[in-house]
């Protein structure tokens, strides 16, 4: 079966489905199907050779109507033959796209984009949950409803946690259509930490898309008295400029390293510098980096939110805690920072929870979904 995988985000960038796209792909093509990857890039020009089947980049800065309408028509240029459309971003583009297709279409749903946009563009501040309960001005729910609409217009959504699928059917999508399927991740071997710029004893690591909800502030407030343990922040985004600033105001500027964003092995090699991974977000769908850190054998401090806690089990392979409680953050930290053996046995323990994230399970589960999404439309 010839399969299109729609994406916003791809190789060098950073992220879930930066991670998760090449790997389903790569996993389907081993399975003997035809796979197209159709990507936004802020640079052309990549050596995409090193992936076994075809990527097709669109400049991400670009004037944005000309952007949205060149990817529509990238899309209908690409459907011939193709038996199923597998949209892992660019929602919107690919919901148009395909009214005038009417291809069988897989969304996988690892978040809100309408909470996510609002947040950016400060119309709301209210947390995901919040968001998904509040009516709002017309701009707001305006992309509430253009959401929605994307989201029912495909025919399967998956979803990567018990905890998202519940409020994805709340936007009115039908149960049936809704299924949870794990991420995974490959086995992780011979990764060597890479050298990083900071002199404490212990590196504690986060990563991700530098925005307000991944509450990175927060992570260096808890350390500040904590004069043994620096930070590798590993990304970029739009709160980067703030959060340097922020560094500097609280005096642990130079306890601070602004990795920027990374490959993602480069990634793994910073992750492996770390003793403890640490990822304070106030809303999580499912983040698949907490599995990358688990195969590494780091320790996780998390808040429990979203899908978190399907993962992070308390005392076993990490330590969960409430939403902006960064007193009780300063306290795991510090506790973790004094006993060593305790960071040994819990980061044994996360290893053993990465390697139950299977990956053969996770490609045979999407694989199935898709088959039987193209099956039904014939």
């Amino acid at each position: 079966m010839h399969i299109l995988i729609i994406t916003g985000i791809f190789p060098p960038d950073i992220g879930g489905p930066a991670t998760y796209v090449p790997q389903i792909a790569e996993a389907l093509f081993k399975r003997g199907h035809q796979i197209t990857t159709i990507t936004l890039s802020d640079r052309l020009g990549h050596d995409d050779k090193i992936f076994s089947f075809k990527v097709i980049r669109i400049p991400r800065h670009i004037f944005k109507p000309w952007r949205w309408l060149l990817t529509i028509f990238t899309i209908l240029r690409l459907c011939r033959g193709v038996g199923v459309l597998f949209v892992n971003g660019l929602a919107m583009e690919a919901a148009v796209a395909n009214l005038f297709m009417s291809k069988p279409m897989v969304q996988k749903v690892v978040g809100d984009l309408a909470w996510e946009r609002a947040t950016n563009l400060g119309w709301v501040r209210d947390n995901f949950e919040d968001f998904q309960k509040r009516k709002y001005d017309l701009k707001v729910e305006s992309l509430k409803t253009i959401r929605s609409w994307w989201a029912r217009k495909a025919d399967r959504i998956i979803v990567p946690s018990q905890y998202l699928a519940g409020w994805v059917r709340g936007w009115k999508i039908p149960e049936q259509k809704v299924t949870v399927i794990y991420n995974s991740m490959t086995p992780t071997n011979g990764i060597e930490p890479t050298a990083v710029p900071l002199k404490t004893p212990i590196k504690l690591v986060t990563v991700g898309r530098l925005v307000p909800w991944k509450r990175i502030d927060k992570i260096m407030e808890a350390m500040v008295p904590l004069e043994k343990v620096g930070l590798i922040v590993v990304g970029d985004g739009p709160d980067r400029v703030r959060l340097e600033k922020e560094a500097r105001v609280l005096g642990v500027i130079e306890r601070v390293y602004f990795a920027n964003q990374r490959s993602n092995l480069e990634v793994k090699s910073l992750m492996a510098a770390g003793d403890v991974f640490v990822l304070n977000s106030s809303y999580e769908g499912f983040p698949h980096i907490l599995l990358e850190a688990m195969s590494l054998g780091l320790p996780i401090v998390a808040t429990g939110v979203g899908g978190t806690p399907e993962v992070v089990q308390e005392g076993q392979n990490g330590f969960l805690m409430f939403p902006k409680d960064t007193d009780g953050l300063a306290e795991i930290l510090l506790k973790l920072v004094s006993f060593p053996s305790w960071r040994h046995l819990l980061g044994e323990g996360a290893k053993l929870t990465a390697r139950r994230f299977s990956i053969q399970r996770m490609v045979e589960e999407t694989e199935a979904i898709l088959l039987n999404c193209k099956m039904s439309d014939e």
